[in-house]
């Protein structure tokens, strides 16, 4: 012990035993030799022996939160490596598929859009800028705004969806506005496309998709000063005279030329359509045909330009319709009420920017609001024919609607006899409501037996 606390630093002085104080029991070892302490080793290697000594556990080595190479390894990531291609595969076509249709939509407009300038002072929603005051000072007002005509902009057209674009138009005689739309591809969405493709064989209500263009324009028909807003105070006394000398009315009719592949899908959607009847013509394609009320109708607008124009866009031509009927068939009579409209529907060609073939067509179907309006007045015996069939649609909407309040009224007689009937029996005691409906019962027995021998 006292090694150890030398090797310590530890001294202490102890006093020798004196002989005289040994036992006599102990005489025997007083001799023996003090036992020698075990060697304890230096402060030094005893902190070093936790490293030392063998372990059964695997090394683990502690790096930087940061270091992901150092902790993870490729197997950690097969998962992600099978569906990170997939992913990257949708997001690529989806993104190709928009940029697709936008620039087929710009394309089309690129083509089209000087005939609406041309015709229409407004073409877009945000409407035609003034040509600025350097371009009119140096250039002229004349010359600056031939230029701003010809510059068309991209942003006449707006993505209503990733495969719908529309665009507007309006400021033009006997045109109260026009709505255009483009129908394109799902190429966002390949699977949708190709389903919608491949059941459309199999399915007939399933319709096999098609790119195609359709207008719509809404003629004033003598309205201009219930459309046309008033600017100055002068025009809000005296309304009939901004539009003096305009005339802009025409007769009321349905008439169509449309695709043989078309006709009956356009008679199954499109209520007006049913009010005619179908002809070929001899002038015309042989896949082409036309609807119309009246024979007269057909010889006044199938002119050689027309023909010359569908003949010219061939197949990619599906329909071009006059009606002033509604699409879906009225249940009402507010619904039946007169509005006139020019509509034309083209299937874009597959080149994006070969529009050469249908352009006569769309071009003709602008400027026909026009010959409408100078040429659609028709005789009195036509117009007679033509009332005719107005008036007896009528006739049977009144009819059906005189049904429906008939029923109506009925329905509220036995609802007020229903309950005058239950306020009598509840003041009546327990026999006198046996005896009513006893009697009740008799008058509905002789009313059955009337009934059954009227039958005989």
């Amino acid at each position: 012990m006292a090694n150890i606390l030398k090797y310590f630093g530890i001294s202490k002085s102890t006093p020798a035993p004196s002989p005289a104080s040994e036992e006599a029991d102990f005489a025997d070892f007083a001799g023996a030799p003090d036992p020698l302490p075990a060697s304890v080793p230096p402060v030094a290697a005893v902190t070093g022996t936790a490293q030392a000594l063998p372990t059964s556990t695997t090394e683990v080595t502690f790096t930087k939160w940061y270091k992901v190479w150092e902790r993870t390894s490729p197997s950690d990531f097969y998962q992600e490596a099978v569906v990170l291609p997939f992913i990257i595969i949708v997001v690529g076509l989806h993104v190709w598929g928009r940029r697709k249709n936008r620039r087929i939509a710009k394309g089309w407009l690129k083509a089209h859009g000087p005939a609406l300038e041309q015709e229409y002072a407004v073409v877009g929603f945000e409407g035609r800028k003034p040509p600025a005051i350097d371009d009119v000072q140096s250039s002229g007002l004349a010359k600056a705004m031939t230029t701003d005509q010809d510059a068309v902009s991209d942003n006449i057209l707006k993505e209503k969806t990733a495969q719908e674009f529309i665009t507007y138009a309006t400021g033009r005689q006997n045109v109260a506005f026009l709505d255009i739309k483009l129908s394109l591809f799902k190429r966002y969405n390949p699977l949708t496309f190709i389903l919608e493709l491949v059941l459309s064989f199999f399915l007939e209500s399933v319709r096999a998709p098609v790119e195609r263009m359709e207008a719509t324009a809404y003629t004033f028909d003598g309205r201009e000063k219930d459309l046309v807003p008033s600017r100055s105070k002068q025009d809000q006394e005296s309304p009939e005279s901004r539009f003096k000398g305009m005339q802009s009315a025409y007769d009321g009719f349905v008439w169509a030329v449309v695709h043989k592949e078309c006709m009956r899908r356009l008679r199954d959607d499109r209520y007006d359509l049913s009010l005619t009847s179908t002809k070929d013509h001899a002038k015309l394609p042989v896949w082409a045909t036309v609807m119309s009320e009246s024979a007269e109708i057909t010889d006044l607008l199938l002119t050689p330009d027309l023909i010359k124009a569908v003949a010219s866009a061939g197949d990619d031509f599906e329909y071009l319709i006059i009606t002033d009927q509604p699409l879906d068939k009225p249940v009402k009579l507010n619904e039946a009420t007169p509005r006139k409209r020019l509509s034309i529907s083209l299937r874009l060609p597959t080149s994006e920017s070969d529009y050469s073939a249908t352009y006569a067509v769309f071009a003709y179907f602008l400027r026909l609001p026009d010959a409408l309006a100078h040429t659609a007045h028709f005789r009195s015996e036509v117009q007679r024919k033509l009332r005719g069939t107005r008036e007896e649609e009528l006739r049977k909407l009144r009819k059906a609607d005189e049904g429906e309040k008939a029923e109506e009224r009925k329905l509220d007689s036995d609802r007020r006899k229903k309950e005058q009937r239950d306020s009598r029996l509840k003041g009546m005691s327990a026999e006198e409501q046996r005896k009513f409906l006893e009697r009740e019962r008799e008058k509905g027995n002789k009313k059955q037996e009337k009934k059954m021998s009227r039958k005989a």
